[in-house]
């Protein structure tokens, strides 16, 4: 291909992604259950606690490094509590993750960061229990929550940010193809006093087709993909 070639199909795939799209905001979401490859997306409830508590302690996620999102056991309740208050508000949807096959409720995660004017959100305050690392669980989540935000929701962006020394999070956004947006330096400073450097990836509408196909051959076929 000549060069020209080549800046005219890079210009071809920017246009696409920046195409013009409704400016009339986004309704604000409601809660609904997500269902398919052996889980469930159940909205979060305060039922829920008892279930969460036992995931949280599966593993010890709670103390895992990067992991100040991850309430203890006992921290729980209000942890839910301060979720629910941001459903309410319009903030964030939040749901508990549920494996069908005993009905054990094994992790949580939200829409957060809803920016219905610019057809954009963020996934994160994820934690999975220890036991389902690795199995399947968390392809299977993301592809329910990225098909609903661009497949229902009809969302332009689904952003993710993770900490800069997270490299095995780091590894699990990009296998799903988000691409890295850029790094926020010196965003947080975190509870014991470390200073948190934020990458953000995205994944836009256009990409999404491409993404739901590999992500169905993945569920499809052996888990091998990082933190699966």
């Amino acid at each position: 291909m000549t060069d020209r070639g080549a800046a005219e199909g890079a210009a071809g795939r920017r246009d696409e992604r920046t195409r013009a799209v409704p400016t009339a905001p986004l309704p604000r979401p409601e809660p609904v259950t997500l269902a398919g490859h052996g889980i469930r997306l159940e909205p979060l409830s305060e039922a829920h606690v008892p279930g969460l508590q036992g995931a949280v302690a599966d593993g010890g996620i709670h103390r895992l490094p990067f992991a100040p999102h991850v309430p203890a056991p006992e921290a729980v309740r209000a942890s839910v509590r301060g979720l629910l208050a941001d459903v309410e508000a319009g903030t964030r949807l939040a749901w508990a993750v549920v494996r069908a096959a005993d009905e054990q409720v094994v992790g949580l995660t939200t829409f957060m960061n809803l920016a219905l004017a610019d057809r954009g959100l963020e996934i994160g305050n994820t934690y999975l229990a220890g036991s389902v690392h690795r199995t399947g669980v968390n392809t299977a989540m993301k592809h329910l929550l990225l098909s609903h935000a661009f497949d229902e929701l009809e969302m332009l962006r689904v952003e993710f940010r993770v900490h800069h020394l997270n490299v095995a999070s780091r590894r699990a956004v990009e296998a799903l193809g988000a691409q890295q947006d850029g790094i926020l330096r010196a965003h947080r400073i975190l509870p014991d006093g470390s200073v948190r450097h934020t990458v953000v990836y995205s994944i836009l509408a256009p990409e999404w087709p491409g993404i739901r196909a590999m992500l169905e051959g993945r569920i499809a076929g052996p888990q091998r993909s990082p933190r699966g």
